[in-house]
């Protein structure tokens, strides 16, 4: 058996190191994909640090925003060939056999959240922040020409998100979209809305975002809902930061049969108000990756040079670096390791 460097979490809680394990093989259906670049994802703090689980078990290589090439195919596999350029979707597969799985539902995200057994890479399987990594070739998606590993990597969680959120929520021409939050996912969300050719509005409570949200593509920035509401109302709000205290103050700017897209993920409790919703008819909608047509999508509108991530690169040997940028939340606005 071959070896490999990953990086690896010890235990719950412990500091990310580098060390020398195993390398995999392509098992039957599987593809073995070397490593370009894997993003650092909010989920991978919240892995590491206890506030969510999916199955992990340490000492773990995480990373489920990864990309690279296929340098392996398992038995049976026909959808890839060595030499592909791909990028690692989460959910492998659902375990087939729970009330879920009979359901025969398409695979995403709500599978994975439902589903009594699923694999997810780097979240509960070995994942993408090893040299190499065996996956199921169908969680796999091959990745457009022109679209470089680093900036593909981010793609595969946070802008997957982003746009299949956007879609989600299904805005007609002439309506505004305000994204709440302009960091990871959100300085995404700004660049797809503007791709996708909607009024676009920024609400970041940082005086120090203003500038870079026009730059992302925001026809108008605002601190706050009570700013949104004034300049005239979003009818799509898309909550993309880690704070609920954020997109309730957000709701003040939703305009009658508005929707709210909840895709941040956040732990304060989101009170929403009563009377205001009832009488507008605004819906709120919970939105992940949502299906695979999406994330095709969104890699496309990325290598048109659409959409471009903001992300700051290290190698791997300073892997514990990058993972501390994005726990502080330090980060301008993506961390990816790269394995080259």
């Amino acid at each position: 058996m071959s070896q490999m460097r990953s990086v690896v979490v010890p235990a719950l809680g412990a500091h990310w190191e580098v060390r020398t394990v195993e390398a995999p093989e392509a098992g039957p259906g599987q593809v073995l994909v070397k490593v370009h670049a894997s993003g650092i994802c909010g989920t991978d703090v919240w892995i590491t640090e206890g506030k969510l689980a999916f199955g992990a078990d340490f000492p773990m290589t995480l990373g489920h925003e990864g990309a690279g090439e296929v340098v392996a195919v398992g038995a049976g596999v026909t959808s890839r060939a060595v030499g592909d350029r791909v990028g690692l979707v989460t959910l492998q597969t659902g375990c087939g056999r729970c009330a879920w799985c009979r359901r025969k539902e398409p695979l995403d995200f709500v599978t994975a959240a439902n589903c009594e057994r699923p694999v997810l890479t780097g979240m509960n399987v070995a994942g993408a922040n090893g040299e190499y990594v065996a996956v199921s070739a169908e969680a796999t998606v091959l990745l457009p020409e022109g679209l470089s590993y680093e900036h593909a990597a981010p793609l595969m969680c946070v802008g997957y998100t982003a746009w299949s959120g956007l879609r989600r929520a299904d805005p007609q021409p002439g309506e505004r979209v305000a994204v709440s939050g302009v960091g990871g996912m959100g300085h995404l969300a700004l660049q797809y809305a503007k791709a996708a050719g909607f009024t676009t509005i920024a609400v970041t409570g940082s005086p120090d975002k203003r500038d870079l949200a026009h730059q992302l593509g925001a026809d108008l920035v605002v601190s706050n809902g009570a700013e949104l509401r004034e300049a005239g109302g979003a009818d799509v709000l898309m909550h993309t930061n880690s704070s609920n205290r954020a997109v309730a103050d957000a709701f003040q700017g939703v305009a009658p049969h508005g929707r709210v897209v909840l895709m941040g993920i956040a732990f304060d409790e989101l009170a929403v108000p009563n009377m205001p919703m009832i009488m507008n008819s605004i819906q709120i909608l919970g939105s992940a990756h949502n299906g695979p047509q999406y994330l095709t999508q969104a890699l496309q509108i990325a290598a048109a040079g659409k959409v471009t991530p903001m992300v700051e690169v290290y190698g791997k040997h300073r892997a514990a670096e990058a993972y501390q940028r994005t726990a502080e939340g330090k980060a301008r606005f993506r961390t990816v390791i790269t394995h080259d």
